[in-house]
Formats: C-alpha cells, sequence, structure tokens
C-alpha cells in the first residue's frame, strides 16, 4: 500500500496565522474548507490636488481630477490583485489570492469563519467564478483554471484518486508495484508554467477535510458547457455493461482519502 504524506496547503488556525494542506488518506469525508489569509489592502487613490493663479482654472483642474478618480474607482475590482499577480506570472501568489477571494465572495459567514463549506459554494455567483477562472486560463495559456479541471474530472469519470494523478497532486512512488503519493506542498508543487507542467495543475484546491469542496466547485453552473455531460453519458454507454475498465493488480489507487 502507498505510504501516506501531507500535502499542507494554508489551513487556517483560528488566528488565520497558519495555512497548510495536509493529506491524510485515512479521514473520511466531512465538509471541505479553503483557507484564507488576511484580505490585501488595496492601493489608496491619489489625494486631489489643485493649485492655479486663477479661481476658475482650479474649478476645472478639480473637476477633471476628480472625475479621473472616478473612473478609476469604477473601473477597479475585487480581482484586480488576483489579475496582477496573473499577469506576472506569480502563480505561488495568484493560488493564494484565489483562495482568498472564494472565501469572501462565499459570504460573511465563510469571511468570519476563514473558510468555505462545501455547501456555501452553490451560493457564490456564476459571474464571480467564472472571473477567476477567466484570469487564470487567459493568463496560462489554457492550462490553468477550474473549467481545464472539471475537463479532466469528467474525462476520468469523477474519479478523484484520478485527477489527482492526471494534474499531478499526487507523484508516482519508486517502488516495484504502481502506487501514488500525495504531494507536499509547496515544495512539491508547480510554480512556473512550462511545457512541463501538468494540465490543471493550479490553482490548489484544500481537500483536508474531504473532496466535497473540490467536488461542488468543479460542479458549479459557472463551468458547466453544453453537451459535457452528454458525452460523459455516451461515453459510459460505449462502455457497455460489463465493459468497465478493471485496474490492473500492480496499481494501487486509494479510495479513502483526504488532503
Amino acid at each position: 500500500m502507498a505510504t501516506t504524506n501531507s500535502l499542507q496547503h494554508h489551513h487556517h488556525s483560528s488566528s488565520y496565522q497558519h495555512h497548510r494542506h495536509n493529506l491524510h488518506p485515512q479521514s473520511h469525508v466531512v465538509p471541505s474548507s479553503l483557507s484564507l489569509k488576511h484580505p490585501t489592502s488595496t492601493a489608496p487613490f491619489s489625494s486631489l490636488i489643485c493649485s492655479s493663479s486663477s479661481s476658475s482654472s482650479s474649478v476645472v483642474s478639480a473637476a477633471l481630477t476628480t472625475n479621473a478618480s472616478s473612473v478609476t474607482a469604477e473601473t477597479s475590482t475585487e480581482f484586480d490583485v488576483l489579475a496582477t499577480h496573473l499577469t506576472n506570472q506569480d502563480f505561488r501568489k495568484a493560488d493564494e489570492e484565489t483562495r482568498r477571494l472564494l472565501i469572501q465572495i462565499a459570504g460573511e459567514a465563510a469571511v468570519k469563519r476563514g473558510y468555505v463549506f462545501f455547501s456555501e459554494v452553490k451560493s457564490i455567483s456564476v459571474e464571480d467564478l467564472q472571473a477567476i477562472d477567466n484570469l487564470w486560463t487567459k493568463h496560462s495559456d489554457g492550462r490553468f483554471g477550474y473549467s481545464v479541471q472539471r475537463k479532466i474530472w469528467l474525462k476520468v469519470k469523477k474519479d478523484f484518486t484520478r485527477f489527482f494523478i492526471k494534474v499531478e497532486w499526487m507523484k508516482l512512488l519508486d517502488t516495484e508495484v504502481v502506487q501514488y503519493n500525495y504531494r507536499a506542498f509547496p515544495d512539491e508543487f508547480q510554480w512556473e508554467l512550462n511545457d512541463e507542467t501538468p494540465l490543471g495543475h493550479l490553482p490548489l484546491t484544500n481537500a483536508l477535510r474531504g473532496t466535497q469542496l473540490l467536488k461542488c466547485v468543479l460542479s458549479h453552473p459557472a463551468f458547466e458547457i453544453d453537451g459535457d455531460d452528454i458525452e460523459e453519458a455516451e461515453e459510459a454507454e460505449n462502455r457497455g455493461v460489463g465493459g468497465k475498465a478493471k485496474t490492473k493488480d500492480t496499481t494501487v489507487f486509494k479510495t479513502d482519502y483526504s488532503f
């Protein structure tokens, strides 16, 4: 059997000072959580400074500056920090900011608690989740994002063990029998985008208390595509009765897992 490891991933204590992932295959599925760092302060808007020899020019200058500030305020969004990290290809910080945003958009209870219950995912708006996902896919050439992970999850028939292997949240052990173990956070994850980076590797989702949270995120209407469930059903039908692929005896897949 595969030895268990820890994937420590930003899990909050009551003071929200410590964030880690833990991989504990023995754990049973209970309400999942996402960790969150306290929101970073936004950059202050420039102060209004007007100086002129005439009162009329001062009024014009003040009006223009005020209007510019209003435009800036209107165009700034809560996703700007995430956009900045992704534009800079800083995927580690983008991953942390994504967890912070998910708690924020999950509602006041999640913010006070410091993590998201899987049951709260359904209350997150389609627009907010799509905004996060669009930024990830845009700045990763379509390699990262929840929508990318959903396609992989459906492809492996919603089997989370196989999903973890596909996105390389699990690694192959150097043993005679084919076995996999969970990666340790953060050193064993890939934070750079290159040809070797697994499809769907980021963003990470903490499943310390089970896989329900990740399941609810990947099942959210924000990521549904017309026909993807139909395609899944057709593939299942094509396998036929009794045509389910059998796992080789030399491969060990853990079905009781939590990270």
